[in-house]
């Protein structure tokens, strides 16, 4: 199969409103890339005040071990849930879901703000998750569906942006929060009810009757692209969990210079992410290897570094590799997919990717132990990212 087959794609018509028949635009475009900010909420709020929490429940057994999940466990739920949302999309429709998802969010979100016992956060923040794999695989393939062509790559790019930029300033708005009290930056967990209505306002669903029996998903097409999805999640947040580790055992102390390096990560990222849909012209089989190659090259990058210049630039290497990372991947899996198959389809993919970010530092660690520490570690991951960009631009099997 050449690239020109690759990169062909069938020109669709402007999805319409069914009430008004206007295309979709900015509005519908900005309040769902708004939304995908949510996901990130979670992963990042409540980093600074994780002590503050565990010292607030320390009397309860286990504590070391829930505190932590705290944090983590709407990731992996997100990634266990997202295919059964996917589907439940595909029956029921889109915007009744994400409206009612985004009025939910705001209950659980907000729950640890009365809740008395760590037990039961741990509980709220389960169903954080699954009102987050509601609301992400609603917001990607709502995305998918009102768009197309280099329109559709230039959305999927600014999804990335938008998170990106979301988690940094959701970062600080948690420190700052936390200064008050552990459970103050909960409250912000509030924010989905204005979404609420502005989903409820503008969002509409795309004008198709749903089946009483859904068709079948092409497997033989998506199986490879989901497992690849799967593999980037892991290299895709490697940057974010090791980076800090690295500049630490090159003798970084300062928080100063460490939240300086990471910001220039996500800045790459950002970037790349924004010129992401200049690259329409390539097809998945370019940009699907073009970025596990800078992953790869920035985490070995990171592996070797023995100053704080190397860390960054290599940091800034392996940003612009995940700014291409999951919009590129994203594109690949719902290419071949219909309307009826999209919802499934974005709920797999969003699955694969977040149950390898919630892999990446047990895998990390377990190759730390294996191999004899962080930099073999970040070799060996290195190594894989450039193994499967070889893989998929060579074996064309994107």
């Amino acid at each position: 199969m050449s690239d020109h087959t690759l990169s062909a794609h069938p020109v669709a018509a402007p999805v319409q409103d069914p009430n008004t028949g206007r295309p979709a635009g900015t509005a519908q475009a900005v309040v769902l890339l708004l939304s995908s900010c949510l996901s990130v909420l979670g992963a990042v709020l409540l980093a600074p005040v994780l002590p503050a929490i565990q010292n607030a429940f320390a009397d309860t057994p286990g504590v070391a071990t829930l505190t932590p999940i705290v944090l983590t466990v709407p990731a992996l739920v997100i990634g266990l849930t997202a295919p059964l949302a996917g589907r439940i999309i595909d029956r029921l429709g889109r915007k009744r879901l994400l409206v009612g998802a985004l009025l939910v969010y705001a209950v659980v979100g907000t729950a640890p703000l009365w809740l008395a016992s760590l037990p039961l956060i741990v509980a709220s923040r389960v169903l954080v998750g699954l009102t987050e794999a509601a609301i992400m695989t609603c917001c990607t393939t709502l995305l998918a569906d009102y768009f197309h062509g280099a329109q559709r790559q230039r959305y999927f790019g600014l999804q990335v942006v938008y998170t990106t930029v979301a988690a940094t300033v959701f970062f600080a708005v948690g420190g700052l929060l936390g200064a008050t009290g552990w459970r103050t930056p909960f409250w912000l967990y509030a924010v989905s009810l204005p979404l609420a209505f502005l989903a409820a306002r503008h969002i509409w669903q795309p004008p198709a009757q749903p089946r009483a029996k859904l068709p079948a998903l092409p497997w033989r097409t998506l199986l490879v692209p989901v497992g690849v999805s799967l593999v980037g999640g892991l290299v895709f947040y490697v940057l974010i969990v090791e980076l800090s580790y690295v500049l630490d055992r090159i003798g970084v102390t300062s928080t100063a210079t460490i939240g300086a390096v990471s910001a220039i990560g996500s800045l790459a990222t950002a970037i790349a992410a924004a010129v992401y849909a200049r690259t329409a012209r390539f097809s998945p089989a370019i940009t699907v290897p073009a970025a596990f190659v800078l992953c790869g090259l920035g985490i070995l990058g990171l592996a070797l570094a023995g100053t704080v210049p190397v860390a960054a630039v290599s940091a800034v290497i392996a940003g612009l590799g995940n700014g291409l990372m999951l919009p590129a991947l994203l594109t690949w899996a719902l290419g071949s997919l219909t309307f009826e198959q999209r919802g499934r389809g974005t709920g797999i993919w969003t699955s694969a990717v977040f149950i390898g970010q919630f892999a990446c530092p047990l895998a990390v660690l377990a190759l730390a132990a294996a191999l004899g520490g962080l930099s073999a570690a970040l070799l060996a991951v290195g190594a894989v990212a450039l193994l499967v960009a070889l893989g998929v631009r060579f074996l064309r099997i994107a």
